[in-house]
C-alpha cells in the first residue's frame, strides 16, 4: 500500500489524510435514517476498532466533535494504547456562556489542536462582528493549543483572514452547505468545489479541506485528485469514513491518497 505522506501542519505532524468524526456522532448530511444508522453502526467499541485500523493503514490524525461522548471514548481509546492525534472541533456561541469550560475540559480530554465550529464563523461573518469573532478566537487560545476556525462560506474564510486574528489554521468546505445551521437544509451544488479552492490558495496558513466528497455524493478518486490538485502542498484533507458502506474504506482512501500524492 502507497504511504501517506507527512506534513509540519502548525507545527504538529500530521498526515495528509485525516479521518473525520461525523459519521460517528451520527451526521450523515444525507438523511435523518441515515443518521440514525450510522449511530446504530458506531458503537464505541467499533469507533475504537475504526480509529486503530486508521492508525494501522498510516492515517495519524483523527477530527471528531467536543462533546462528553467523544472525550469518554478517546480516553477509553488512549488507556488502551491508542496514538491517534486528536484535533477538537469546538461548538459555542458568542456569548461566551460555558466556552471557557468547553475548551478547559477538551485541553485536559488531549486535543492537540482545535477549531472553532464553522457555523461560528458563518454567524460573525453574516453580521461582520469581527469582535465577537476575536473574542471567540482569543477564548479558543486560552486551551494552550494550535486553533484554527472552520466555516461553510469561502467568503467568511477570507473575511476571517484578512483580520489577521491569531489563527493557526483554516478549515475550509468545499461545499457551502452552510444553510444546514440555519434551517435551510442541505445544499452541495457542484460550482462551489472551485471557489473553496480559489480561497484556499489564497490563505497563508495551512488548511485542512473537508467534505470533498460532498457527504457521499461524489466517488472517492475523483474527489481526493480534485482536491490534492488544488489545495496547497501542506494543506491536508478531511474524511469521514463510514465502514458499514464498506468495511475496507479506510484501506482504500489511504491508498487512493498514497496513489494521488505520493510520499
Amino acid at each position: 500500500m502507497p504511504s501517506l505522506p507527512h506534513v509540519n501542519f502548525a507545527g504538529l505532524d500530521v498526515t495528509r489524510l485525516i479521518i473525520g468524526g461525523n459519521p460517528f456522532s451520527g451526521f450523515s448530511h444525507q438523511s435523518r435514517e441515515r443518521d440514525a444508522e450510522m449511530l446504530d453502526y458506531y458503537t464505541v467499541a467499533r469507533i475504537k476498532e475504526t480509529l486503530a485500523r486508521a492508525e494501522a493503514a498510516g492515517i495519524n490524525t483523527a477530527i471528531m466533535r467536543c462533546d462528553a461522548h467523544i472525550q469518554r471514548l478517546l480516553r477509553e481509546y488512549y488507556n488502551e494504547g491508542g496514538k491517534i492525534q486528536w484535533i477538537a472541533q469546538v461548538p459555542g456561541d458568542r456569548s461566551l456562556v460555558g466556552f471557557a469550560a468547553e475548551v478547559r475540559r477538551m485541553a485536559a480530554a488531549g486535543a492537540k489542536a482545535a477549531y472553532l465550529h464553522g457555523g461560528l464563523l458563518d454567524a460573525c461573518y453574516a453580521d461582520r462582528d469581527a469582535d465577537g469573532f476575536a473574542r471567540l478566537v482569543d477564548a479558543l487560545r486560552e486551551g494552550g493549543v494550535p486553533v484554527g476556525t472552520a466555516g461553510h462560506a469561502p467568503e467568511a474564510h477570507l473575511w476571517a483572514h484578512e483580520l489577521d486574528l491569531p489563527l493557526n489554521f483554516h478549515v475550509v468546505c468545499f461545499y457551502n452547505c452552510g444553510s444546514l445551521h440555519d434551517g435551510k437544509g442541505e445544499k452541495f451544488r457542484e460550482d462551489d468545489p472551485p471557489h473553496a479552492i480559489e480561497a484556499i490558495q489564497q490563505i497563508e496558513k495551512p488548511c485542512i479541506a473537508y467534505k470533498i466528497m460532498a457527504a457521499g455524493r461524489v466517488e472517492p478518486r475523483a474527489a481526493f485528485e480534485r482536491a490534492f490538485s488544488g489545495i496547497k502542498p501542506g494543506d491536508v484533507v478531511n474524511v469521514g469514513m463510514y465502514r458499514g458502506d464498506n468495511d475496507d474504506m479506510i484501506e482504500e482512501n489511504v491508498r487512493t491518497v498514497g496513489e494521488i500524492v505520493g510520499a
